[in-house]
């Protein structure tokens, strides 16, 4: 899966063919450029649990102390200094310890506990695999944010929905490899779905997070006859074919040729794959379609169904803003309201389609948050302890994996980079991480870096 430049032919360059060739033999290669995404790699090496992935992303940060790791000691000792030592630095100058005001019960033949926060996802308890020991190297947002999703919280790198779409490609010429569904502008911005310097056609198309709403802007085509348009795109082909036979190789313009050709095919399928309304009214309560709070959200993770059941590899859904630095007990009420029901039901969907076993659900923020307080009901953000969860995808279900200290601080047990988060996620993809290289500026990059451990423990 190595990625590396072709090297120049002794006795003919690769300018030299096109010129001797022509027309011919450049559209015959323009074609095999647009007409599929191929990325030229390699099939995976190991066997493959998962095809796809669909990440929910909890923008902001959400207090996993109060949704899914109960500390008996924490509200024992509520109220009272943070007896054992803390991280050496700080954002802000940590409070005394804050107990979760929400009751926690266990679930399931698994006894995972779960707040009373989140009913529905509690009630799928035992399809769910719990990792309570992840951590991270930031506590800021913008860098946490692009550790999860790049690898790096601090150099420009590709995300890792890029990696994968580079990796596998897309399952439907017709469609984007990556699509991200409500991305946050701000924290990293379009770090998070960028390919950086992989090819541009490995970035993430971005559906609504701005003011086009939830769907493909301008995915209709101001020409009433399509044919038109073919010829149009046709002759752009044609000028760039010349562009290239006379300059050689030009990686960006060979993307933005790809990027008009998908969006032509694009325009076939997308239209009908976005549009919800001809879901049985079963299936949107299950979400919680029908109803508010959960509307807005569930209409997110329905999408994101349907994106991933015709063939999009990476698919991100973000529900934001977690960042409870106060207001506490009134702003993750309000939150969990609003994405409990859709996750819980997007699962329980994929798993009645038959679409769980191999497709990877991933569940979490960019950091957890702290046990002692921040003002009288607020938690700082905490990058060295905290939950995600996945489903699916050949991760082993009705597993809680990992623990922080007594307190909730620190991962203590098992503890869980994201750096090896991502080497497990592409192993249960069938890739090596240390495998899936790209050369670029005279080394082999990867999105763990020189990193990386596939947690074994959490693996069906």
């Amino acid at each position: 899966m190595n990625h590396r430049p072709v090297p120049t032919p002794l006795l003919l360059t690769r300018r030299a063919m096109l010129q001797r060739a022509g027309a011919g033999f450049g559209a015959l290669a323009l074609n095999a450029l647009l007409g599929r995404e191929a990325t030229a790699l390699t099939p995976p090496r190991l066997p493959a649990r998962a095809k796809r992935v669909i990440f929910l992303f909890m923008h902001g940060g959400p207090s996993t102390l109060d949704l899914f790791d109960p500390k008996p000691l924490l509200r024992r000792d509520n109220g009272k200094p943070l007896p054992i030592t803390g991280p050496r630095i700080v954002s802000a100058a940590p409070g005394n310890l804050l107990g979760s005001p929400w009751e926690f019960q266990q679930h399931g033949a698994s006894g995972a506990s779960v707040s009373t926060l989140l009913p529905n996802i509690a009630s799928i308890a035992d399809d769910l695999c719990f990792i309570r020991s992840m951590r991270c190297s930031n506590s800021r947002h913008g860098g946490a944010l692009l550790e999860l999703h790049t690898g790096s919280d601090t150099f420009t790198r590709p995300s890792m929905g890029s990696w994968i779409n580079y990796g596998l490609g897309s399952e439907n010429d017709n469609l984007p490899g990556f699509i991200t569904i409500n991305p946050s502008g701000s924290h990293g911005g379009a770090g998070a779905w960028s390919s950086a310097f992989l090819p541009a056609r490995f970035s993430g198309t971005r559906i609504g997070g701005g003011a086009g709403g939830l769907h493909v802007p301008f995915i209709h085509s101001p020409l009433a006859n399509p044919s038109d348009q073919r010829r149009e795109l046709d002759l752009l082909a044609a000028f760039n074919q010349d562009h290239l036979a006379q300059r050689g190789p030009d990686p960006e313009l060979e993307s933005r040729i790809a990027s008009y050709e998908l969006a032509f095919r694009m325009q076939r399928e997308v239209p009908g794959v976005q549009d919800i309304s001809g879901e049985p009214d079963s299936i949107k309560k299950l979400y919680g379609a029908d109803v508010d709070p959960t509307r807005s959200f569930a209409e997110q993770c329905l999408m994101a169904r349907r994106f991933s059941e015709a063939g999009v590899r990476f698919v991100q859904v973000t529900h934001r803003y977690w960042d409870s630095h106060g207001d506490l007990r009134r702003d993750h009420a309000r939150l969990a309201a609003e994405m409990d029901k859709p996750v819980a039901g997007l699962i329980s969907d994929l798993k009645q389609r038959g679409l769980l076993e191999d497709t990877l659900v991933l569940w979490g923020g960019e950091f957890g948050r702290t046990p002692t307080a921040q003002g009288k009901d607020g938690r700082d953000h905490n990058p060295h302890g905290f939950t995600m969860f996945m489903a699916g995808g050949g991760t082993r279900a009705g597993t809680q994996f990992g623990a922080t200290d007594d307190f909730g601080y620190f991962a203590q047990e098992n503890p869980v980079h994201y750096h090896d988060l991502h080497a497990t996620i592409l192993h249960l993809l069938g890739m090596d991480h240390e495998k899936l290289t790209y050369r670029y500026a005279g080394r082999d990059f990867r999105l763990t870096d020189v990193h990386g451990e596939v947690v074994k423990g959490i693996l069906a």
